[in-house]
C-alpha cells in the first residue's frame, strides 16, 4: 500500500488520521453497508474503473496558446484574477499532473485546438494539425492519460459576429467547416497513438441576441456544415464524434442555433454522441433527468459536468443534490459503459490547481454514494409499491458512514486524506504559481 508522504498530512490545522484510523473505520463502515446488502470492495473496485475527462480550460482561464493578445469571446467569459494561470502549454502540464496527483484514480485530459503548440507562429484554425499536439499526445502518453478534444469556434475573428458552422457567408461557412475537419483528424491521431478513442466534442456559440425573424435558415446551415465535416468516416477506436447543445449564452439570450432539439435529432439521425452539459439548459432544468430518455435511443452520451448558479456560469463542481443525482441515474440505470463523463468549468477567482482537485474529487464521490446504494433492494420496493419504505431506506443512506469508505479509497490510492490535499497545493502556490507574472 502507498502511504502519502508525511510532510504534507496536515493542511490549515487539519491533521490527516493514520492509516490505522482510516483502515479501522473502514472495517466498521464496510459492515453497515454489509447490513443493507452493499459490498464495499465492489463498490471500491468499480469506482477504480471511472476515468473522469479534466478539462484544460481551467488551468488559464479558457485563453488557449494562440496569441497572448487575443480576447476571450464567443459568448464566454470567466471572472476573477488570482495570481498563478498558466501561461504556456508546459507550465499547464506541470498545473494539471499537480492536480491529478492529489485525485485518486485515472483520468483523462481534454484539450480545446486552441491549446496547441504552434512555436510562436500564427497558425489558422483551419491549418491546424498532428504536429502542434505532438507535444501533448506524448505527454499523455509518458502519463498514462487519455486524450480528449474540442474544436475552438470561439475567440477568433471570424466567429466575432456570433455566427460560425451556420454563418450567412459560405466563405466564413467554409473556414470553420475546414476546421472541423482539422480537429476531426488530430482527434483520430490522439486516440491512435494513444490506444484510446478521442471524443472529439463540437459545441458553437451561435445565436442571435434578440428575437429573430427567421430561425429555420441557420438550422439547416448547420446541419449542412456538420453533415460536410462528418462527411469522412474515422474508425471509432480513434475517434468518437458528439455535438452540444445550449439554451442561451451572452449574446445569444434569444436565439441559439443549436439547440438541444436540434441536436438530440441529429445525434439520433446520424449516429452521433450527445454531449449534456449540466449548464446549458433552463436553470429548473436537470440533466440527471435527461439521461434514461436520450440513452432510449443513443447509443452513447458525453456529460460535460459544471454548475451553473442562476445561468451557465460554470461554477466549480460541488457535491450538491444534481451531482449526486447525476451519478445515482449512471449507476442505477447501468449507463456508465455509455457515458463519457467530463468536467467544464473555470473559475479564476480562486487557486486554479484547488478547483480542479475540487471539482474532480466531488464527481468521483458522487459516484462512490452511487456505488454505495442498495439499489437492487430500492427497486424491489418501488416495484412492490412500498414507497414508504423505498423512501425512508433513501433517507437512512444519508447518515450511512460513506466518508470512511472515501478515505479509505483516497489510503488506497496513495492520495491525501480529506482536506490535507490543500497544503500540496498551498506549497505550490507558494513556489510555483505566485512566481509567474503575466
Amino acid at each position: 500500500m502507498t502511504l502519502i508522504d508525511p510532510s504534507i498530512r496536515t493542511a490549515g490545522g487539519i491533521q490527516e488520521p493514520s492509516a490505522k484510523q482510516i483502515e479501522e473505520a473502514y472495517e466498521l463502515a464496510r459492515e453497515r453497508y454489509a447490513d443493507l446488502g452493499v459490498d464495499t470492495d465492489t463498490a471500491l473496485s468499480r469506482l477504480s474503473t471511472i476515468a473522469v475527462s479534466i478539462h484544460c480550460w481551467q488551468g488559464d482561464d479558457v485563453r488557449g496558446f494562440e496569441s497572448a493578445d487575443r480576447p476571450l469571446g464567443g459568448g464566454l467569459a470567466v471572472l476573477g484574477n488570482y495570481p498563478g494561470k498558466a501561461r504556456t502549454p508546459d507550465e499547464l502540464r506541470s498545473d494539471v499532473l499537480k492536480a491529478m496527483n492529489l485525485i485518486p484514480g485515472s483520468h483523462r485530459f481534454n484539450l480545446h485546438a486552441s491549446y496547441g503548440e504552434f512555436a510562436g507562429r500564427n497558425v489558422e484554425r483551419n491549418q491546424i494539425d498532428v504536429e502542434h499536439f505532438q507535444g501533448w499526445i506524448d505527454w499523455a502518453r509518458d502519463h498514462h492519460l487519455g486524450l480528449d478534444f474540442n474544436p475552438t469556434y470561439f475567440s477568433h475573428d471570424n466567429a466575432s459576429d456570433g455566427f460560425t458552422l451556420s454563418h450567412p457567408d459560405p466563405g466564413i461557412r467554409q473556414f470553420w467547416i475546414e476546421h472541423g475537419v482539422c480537429c476531426r483528424r488530430v482527434a483520430a491521431a490522439m486516440g491512435r497513438q494513444l490506444g484510446s478513442p478521442s471524443v472529439t466534442n463540437f459545441w458553437i456559440p451561435d445565436g442571435f441576441k434578440d428575437t429573430p425573424a427567421d430561425r429555420k435558415s441557420p438550422r439547416a446551415r448547420l446541419a449542412d456544415s456538420l453533415d460536410a465535416i462528418f462527411r469522412d468516416e474515422i474508425d471509432a477506436c480513434h475517434n468518437i464524434d458528439a455535438v452540444e447543445a445550449k439554451l442561451f449564452g451572452l449574446g445569444s439570450e434569444a436565439y441559439v442555433v443549436g439547440s438541444h432539439e436540434f441536436y438530440l435529432g441529429y445525434a439520433i439521425t446520424r449516429n452521433k454522441m450527445l454531449c449534456l452539459d449540466a449548464g446549458h439548459f433552463h436553470p429548473t432544468e436537470v440533466i440527471s433527468d435527461k439521461l434514461s430518455s436520450v440513452l432510449t435511443y443513443l447509443d452513447q452520451v458525453l456529460l460535460h459536468v459544471s454548475r451553473g448558479l442562476r445561468w451557465d456560469s460554470d461554477h466549480v463542481v460541488t457535491l450538491n443534490d444534481e451531482l449526486l443525482a447525476i451519478a445515482q441515474e449512471l449507476v442505477r440505470g447501468d449507463y456508465l459503459h455509455r457515458v463519457r463523463i467530463g468536467l467544464d468549468f473555470f473559475d479564476a477567482s480562486i487557486n486554479r490547481v484547488a478547483a480542479w482537485v475540487i471539482g474532480t474529487r466531488n464527481m468521483i464521490r458522487a459516484l462512490l454514494l452511487a456505488f454505495l446504494e442498495p439499489i437492487e433492494w430500492l427497486r424491489h420496493l418501488e416495484n412492490e409499491g412500498d414507497f414508504t419504505a423505498r423512501l425512508a431506506i433513501m433517507e437512512e443512506l444519508k447518515s450511512m458512514p460513506f466518508g470512511a469508505v472515501w478515505d479509505y479509497y483516497c489510503l488506497r490510492a496513495g492520495v491525501p486524506i480529506g482536506a490535507s490535499w490543500l497544503k500540496v497545493i498551498q506549497d505550490y502556490e507558494q513556489s510555483v504559481l505566485s512566481r509567474r507574472l503575466d
